[in-house]
């Protein structure tokens, strides 16, 4: 199972690394390494994998069937019952591997909790391992690249077919329903997040999370959304203006929209995730808003609507081929209004920075 050529690079670091054992709970990376993620359940489940090639699979019998299905007859499985609970089991696995007192690098999808019950049945080095698995996998296929480009169609479909459905009298639920049942509708695997609908003084709160305000006239709403396509999320955002828009509100999305180009015009092969950040962040601060511009300039998509490479100023890592990633600044003003511009960008076959939403990033005014 684990001698696909996509793991060479995986068994690479950990040789390198003297890492014994990496061990995946259900997550992104899970569904990367096997085609499949059985979701979070807050039963104990992970895939271990060995350095030399090898793995097995702790579950709950309750997963045996489809995590199987999964992997593979040629798996090692040890299972466990509700009624017995999974410390004995994981005992015989260590015992079986020889993985105590080894260094076993660790997924942020293993719960706190259940790292926390390792490190007092074992001797074993747990270190972080979320940089190498995130890493590992943040450079697409194409072919992976182009479920990303139709995910990202249909977010860009969904988003015009807003601009006929926003009225004022509807409520911020009613806009995120209809999000969901375009997405559903258009033929997408599912929804990447729940959708944010933010409008009026709540879109100065980014990542905001209720939905019962009423749309009402010369409301500014911004939208955050996206969906999967064989596994692959797509995430876009777009300030929409009810009823029309003052010229204060022009300069500051102009602002917005300007960062938006120039970092992803900046973004190709070879260039620093950092450098992406500064070019967005240097428009905003040269305007007066670098205060207000709160949240990191992008962040890497794929499985996961967050991932490696992350578009921030403290991160270093080279952008490369077939990386894909947000590029999405923001001006917020706390308790009064925020804008915000999002699309995903690629790090295409010429190396060249290449934007995959296509819905405009004109004024919007509904």
């Amino acid at each position: 199972m684990l001698s696909d050529p996509k793991y060479k690079k995986l068994f690479e670091v950990m040789n390198s690394e003297s890492i014994e054992c990496t061990i995946v709970g259900p997550s992104g990376d899970m569904q990367y390494l096997i085609g499949f993620n059985p979701g979070g359940c807050e039963r104990f489940q992970a895939l271990f994998i060995l350095a030399d090639g090898r793995h097995f699979y702790v579950s709950n019998v309750l997963y045996y069937e489809d995590m199987r299905n999964a992997l593979g007859d040629d798996t090692k499985f040890y299972l466990w019952k509700d009624n017995e609970g999974w410390f004995d089991c994981i005992k015989q696995a260590f015992s079986d591997y020889k993985l105590d007192n080894k260094k076993i690098a660790v997924s942020n999808s293993v719960r706190a909790v259940d790292l926390v019950d390792m490190q007092n049945l074992f001797s074993a080095n747990f270190i972080n391992g979320n940089d190498m698995l995130e890493n590992y996998r943040a450079v697409k296929t194409w072919d992976n690249i182009e479920s990303m480009r139709e995910a990202a169609y249909l977010a860009d479909k969904v988003m015009e077919d807003l601009t006929q459905y926003i009225k004022p009298g509807i409520t911020e639920k009613d806009i995120q329903d209809k999000i969901i049942k375009l997405f559903s509708d258009k033929g997408a695997d599912g929804i990447s997040f729940t959708p944010i609908v933010a409008s009026g003084p709540n879109n100065s709160r980014p990542h905001y999370v209720d939905n019962s305000r009423v749309i009402t006239g010369k409301d500014i709403i911004v939208l955050d959304f996206g969906c999967k396509v064989n596994g692959y999320c797509s995430d876009t955002s777009r300030t929409f203006f009810v009823g029309g828009i003052t010229e204060k509100e022009k300069k500051i999305y102009d602002i917005v929209k300007e960062a938006y180009q120039v970092a992803a015009d900046f973004a190709k092969e070879g260039v620093k995730a950092c450098e992406v950040d500064k070019k967005a962040r240097d428009i905003i601060e040269a305007a007066g808003f670098g205060e207000n511009f709160l949240n990191r300039t992008g962040h890497g998509i794929g499985y996961d609507v967050h991932e490696a490479p992350y578009i921030n100023g403290n991160n270093s890592q080279i952008l490369e081929k077939g990386m894909a990633f947000s590029i999405e600044p923001g001006i917020y003003f706390a308790g009064e209004v925020g804008m915000r511009i999002e699309d995903i960008v690629i790090i295409n076959e010429e190396g060249k920075g290449e934007t995959i939403n296509h819905f405009t990033k004109d004024y919007i005014i509904l």
